[in-house]
């Protein structure tokens, strides 16, 4: 008697990830649902069966098509190439630095002598600690940290790697310059007190020509569709000392401002205005709505940054949407769940995390929608007609996507119009986040299904020199450790996909 070879693990397993690489038109992480058994983990991802379930349950073989390694419809994945799964489009040096350093950031032993270093470096003004100066530190974070989070210091640098996420996947990119200005309390009370004078004039004029000829450059980096971040706080003392008390740019910085909108709009590339801390805000606020007015008229050039873990929020995006509606403006919005937490005024903030997920869930419900509610509600004695909107649905948050996701796929289930919208992550974090989106729109756009949406997937990407990131790098290490539980879901997300090649090459 003969008894029939049992494949190895490596085979079994690859066979199960082949069965779950189907294309379908179904919500995201619900493809595997007829072939095989339909547990969940605690973060929505399909649980492999054990191997007395393999024994148990014969699945059929199936052709697949993988999108991330090109293998085609009507054909068998190759006997070298590992099967596809949310994050096989990421190549491998990516995700073992990308595991590595959310290891150390999901890690508190590990993560509070880093952090202690990174604020170090970000604010020592010791010549022998400049990463710019110092080479051996200067390979160090080039390697690591700068790496993961950033896109390069030389405009060649740049165009690499947003070449290498478009090859990726992702629709776009959304790039800014590094250089930003955290304010101490002392910061805030010597910009209440100082003055303009001769010499100060002078050095006004260079900071915002420097602001201006780094935001163009970027732009000029960017492709059409495209989105740039700025600051006004790049642009020097003068602008923070304007932004604080909440009066009108000067003639020089708003003059620099309609350059820039002129190069983008010429380029076809959108420019987002990001939010700053609670002391800068409003006037943050009054300049963005100042030229979205201007250039806003047709489609969304100008975006402001909603923050929605500050408790404010849904009043001043309630009274930019009756702006817009009065004025006849596409309002462009980025939503985001706040970036200032060790900067700010606890008060400012919802009291618990669970009212900043509502507020954030309620207000993208209603813009995608296109309709007040609960979270969003108008201004008192305002129109309770939506404005025209665009949307960039800035979050590493999965629920928020997916909700998002569901929205869109019924609006278009019946037949209505949508809003421009676009889902952006940070580069180097929610990678299981960001590939998700980039799978379903590759599987949606090849299934051709009027009844769904194709999302467009971005990165966000900052570029500069070592030193000018430094302070950026600084809030992605805090932001890490603010939200242990996602990173620790990005880390299990990425050893999942490690465990599955390695197995693979087994």
């Amino acid at each position: 008697m003969t008894l029939p070879l049992r494949p190895s693990a490596a085979l079994r397993l690859r066979r199960y990830h082949i069965l779950c690489s189907q294309p379908a038109s179904a919500p995201l992480i619900t493809q595997c649902a007829e072939t095989v058994p339909s547990r969940r983990d605690a973060h929505g991802y399909p649980v492999r069966p054990s191997l007395s379930q393999q024994r148990r349950k014969t699945h059929t073989r199936r052709s697949v098509t993988s999108t991330a390694y090109g293998v085609t419809n009507g054909s068998s994945a190759s006997s070298d190439v590992p099967p596809s799964t949310v994050l096989s489009c990421l190549p491998l040096s990516n995700l073992i630095r990308s595991y590595v350093i959310t290891s150390v950031s999901s890690i508190p032993a590990l993560l509070r002598p880093s952090l202690a270093v990174m604020t170090f470096l970000a604010h020592t003004k010791s010549p022998l600690f400049d990463p710019d100066r110092n080479p051996i530190l200067h390979f160090l974070l080039k390697k690591t940290f700068y790496a993961q989070f950033c896109a390069g210091e030389t405009p060649l640098e740049v165009k690499s790697t947003i070449a290498s996420l478009k090859d990726i996947g992702f629709k776009g990119v959304i790039l800014g310059h590094a250089k930003e200005v955290v304010l101490s309390k002392d910061d805030e009370a010597g910009l209440d007190s100082a003055e303009d004078c001769t010499e100060q004039a002078s050095c006004n004029a260079r900071e915002i020509t420097t602001w201006k000829q780094n935001t163009i450059e970027t732009v000029k980096l960017a492709q059409p569709d495209d989105f740039v971040a700025l600051k006004f706080t790049g642009a020097g003392r003068q602008a923070l000392q304007h932004l604080k008390a909440t009066i009108a740019c000067s003639p020089e910085f708003e003059e620099a401002v309609h350059d820039i909108c002129k190069h983008a709009q010429s380029k076809g590339v959108r420019l987002l205005f990001d939010a700053e801390q609670a002391a800068l805000q409003q006037g943050v606020d009054n300049w963005t709505m100042y030229f979205a007015k201007e250039y806003n008229k047709e489609r969304a050039l100008v975006f402001g940054t909603y923050q929605c873990y500050a408790q404010r929020t849904p009043k001043v995006l309630a009274t930019h949407l009756d702006l817009a509606k009065k004025e006849n403006f596409v309002l462009g919005v980025k939503l985001v769940r706040g970036a200032y937490m060790e900067s700010d005024p606890r008060e400012l903030f919802w009291p618990t995390i669970e009212d900043t997920h509502k507020c954030y869930n309620g207000i993208a419900k209603s813009i995608i929608e296109r309709k007040y509610g609960d979270v969003l509600q108008p201004v008192e004695g305002g129109s309770s007609d939506f404005p025209q909107v665009s949307l960039v649905l800035a979050t590493h948050n999965a629920e928020s996507v997916k909700l998002a996701l569901r929205l869109r796929d019924e609006q278009a289930q019946r037949g209505e119009p949508l809003i421009e919208l676009a889902y952006g992550q940070l580069m180097g974090m929610a990678d299981h986040v960001s590939c998700e989106v980039v799978q379903a729109a590759r599987a949606r756009a090849k299934a051709q299904d009027a009844n769904v949406e194709v999302p467009s997937a971005y990165k966000y990407v900052v570029w500069g020199k070592l030193g000018e990131c430094m302070k950026y790098l600084l809030r992605r290490a805090q932001e890490n450790r603010d939200a242990v539980t996602r990173t620790i879901e990005a880390r299990q997300a990425l050893g999942r996909e490690l465990g599955s090649r390695m197995a693979f090459w087994r």
